[in-house]
C-alpha cells in the first residue's frame, strides 16, 4: 500500500447522498439495528446515553473505519460488537448471529470469532512473544502440538518469526503490536476489531502496521473494523467509514465519497485537521478578494477517478477556448479511487470565470472560488 499524501476538501456545488455501507443483510458481517446504549445513573452521576438509534451495516470482508472524538461512543460500539456489553434497545448481529442475545457458553464461542487489537498491546510481560500468541489457543483447549504449529504460522504472517522467544520488554512498539495482531488472529476470527491500534506508534511504524492489516484483509478475508480518532488512518486503510458524534452516526459511506463530499461539520473538522489548507503559501499571499485587471480567477476543484489529473484541465481549456493555468495539484488514492485537488487559474475576466463555474457544476465537479491573482 502506498503512503497517502494530503487531500484538500472544498465546498461543493451539488452534494451527493451518502452511500450505505451494506445494501442488504446477506452482504453484512456486522449489523446494528436501531441500537441504543444507556448507562444508568451511578453514585450521584446522571445516566449517560452513549449510543442513540445506531442503524447501519458493515460489509463482509471489508475494512471499515469508525471515527469519532473521545466520548463520541466508539468504545461502547466496540463492546457491543464483541458482546462485552448488551444494548439497551435494538439488536447487534455479527456473522448472522445476534450476539446481543447470547450468553454463557454460546457467547464465549461467538467471541472466539472476533479478534481484538488494543492501543497499548495488552501483552503479558511474563510471557514470550510465542506464549502471548498461544494464550487464546490454550484457553480454547487446543493441543500443544496444534498450538505450536499455529503460533509459528502467525509469527511468519506478521513478519517477526525471529522474535518468538523475546519478552515484551525486549520488543519495539511496532513489534509488540505485531504480536497483538497475531494473538487476535490466533483462533481464526472472521472479524478483527482494531481499537486505536496505531495511536501509540510513530508515523513510520503506523504505516507499516496498516500495511500489515491490509495484507491480512487481502489474504484471509477477515472483516476489519478500525476504531479511531485519526482520519489519516481511515484514509490510508479503510474503504468505508462511519463518523460517530454524540452517540449517533452522523455520516457514513465510501471513504472517497466522504473525503470529497463531507456533509457534516464534524466530518469537515476531522478532514481539515488532517489535510489543512491546500493553497501554497506563495499563492495565498497573492490572492485578492477582488478582481485584478488582466489577472486570473482562482478556483479550487476536486475530482475523482479518471478526472483526477490534468484531464479536467484539458477539457476546461477546450470549453473556454483559453489556456487554463494549473497553479497547484495534489493527487491521492483513497478507498481504491484516485482523488485530486486542483487549483486553477482562469483567464479572461468574470464572464469566463462564470462559464468555467457553470461547466464544472454541470459535470458534477466540486468547485470553490478562492479569489483572484494578477
Amino acid at each position: 500500500m502506498n503512503v497517502h499524501q494530503s487531500l484538500t476538501t472544498a465546498q461543493h456545488v451539488a452534494p451527493l447522498p451518502s452511500i450505505p455501507l451494506a445494501s442488504n443483510a446477506s452482504e453484512a458481517m456486522i449489523r446494528f439495528e436501531a441500537v441504543s446504549k444507556v448507562y444508568p445513573a451511578y453514585r450521584g452521576k446522571p445516566s449517560v446515553h452513549a449510543l442513540q438509534a445506531i442503524d447501519f451495516a458493515i460489509p463482509r470482508g471489508s475494512i471499515t473505519g469508525v471515527i469519532g472524538r473521545s466520548g463520541a461512543g466508539k468504545s461502547s460500539l466496540v463492546r457491543l460488537i464483541n458482546g462485552l456489553e448488551k444494548p439497551s434497545s435494538g439488536r447487534v448481529v455479527v456473522d448472522n448471529s445476534e450476539i446481543s442475545a447470547l450468553a454463557g457458553r454460546e457467547l464465549r464461542l461467538a467471541q472466539r470469532s472476533i479478534g481484538m487489537i488494543f492501543q497499548h498491546f495488552n501483552l503479558l510481560s511474563s510471557r514470550t512473544a510465542a506464549d502471548n500468541i498461544a494464550l487464546p489457543l490454550e484457553i480454547a483447549g487446543w493441543s500443544r502440538a496444534d498450538i505450536a504449529v499455529r503460533v509459528a504460522e502467525l509469527l511468519e504472517l506478521v513478519g517477526i518469526a525471529d522474535k518468538y522467544d523475546r519478552y515484551p520488554s525486549e520488543l519495539s512498539g511496532g513489534q509488540k503490536q505485531r504480536i497483538g495482531i497475531a494473538r487476535a488472529l490466533a483462533t481464526r476470527p472472521n472479524v478483527l476489531l482494531s481499537d486505536e491500534a496505531t495511536s501509540a506508534l510513530d508515523p513510520q511504524t503506523t504505516r507499516a502496521i496498516l500495511d500489515l492489516l491490509a495484507n491480512i484483509n487481502r489474504e484471509l478475508g477477515v472483516t476489519i473494523v478500525l476504531i479511531t480518532h485519526e482520519m489519516s488512518v481511515v484514509r490510508q486503510l479503510a474503504k468505508e467509514v462511519a463518523v460517530i458524534d454524540g452517540g449517533q452516526v452522523v455520516e457514513r459511506g465510501h471513504v472517497a465519497e466522504i473525503f470529497t463530499h463531507p456533509q457534516h461539520p464534524v466530518t469537515q473538522a476531522f478532514l481539515s485537521e488532517v489535510i489543512g489548507d491546500s493553497v501554497p503559501v506563495s499563492l495565498a499571499s497573492r490572492l485578492s478578494p477582488q478582481p485584478v485587471a488582466g489577472g486570473q480567477t482562482v478556483l479550487r476543484v476536486q475530482v475523482r477517478g479518471t478526472e483526477a489529473g490534468d484531464t479536467v484541465v484539458a477539457r476546461l481549456s477546450r470549453e473556454l477556448s483559453h489556456d487554463v493555468a494549473l497553479l497547484s495539484a495534489r493527487i491521492d488514492e483513497i478507498g481504491g479511487q484516485h482523488v485530486g485537488s486542483l487549483i486553477l487559474g482562469i483567464p479572461g475576466g468574470e464572464a469566463t470565470a462564470r462559464q468555467a463555474l457553470a461547466y464544472l457544476s454541470q459535470h458534477d465537479i466540486l468547485v470553490e472560488r478562492l479569489g483572484y491573482v494578477a
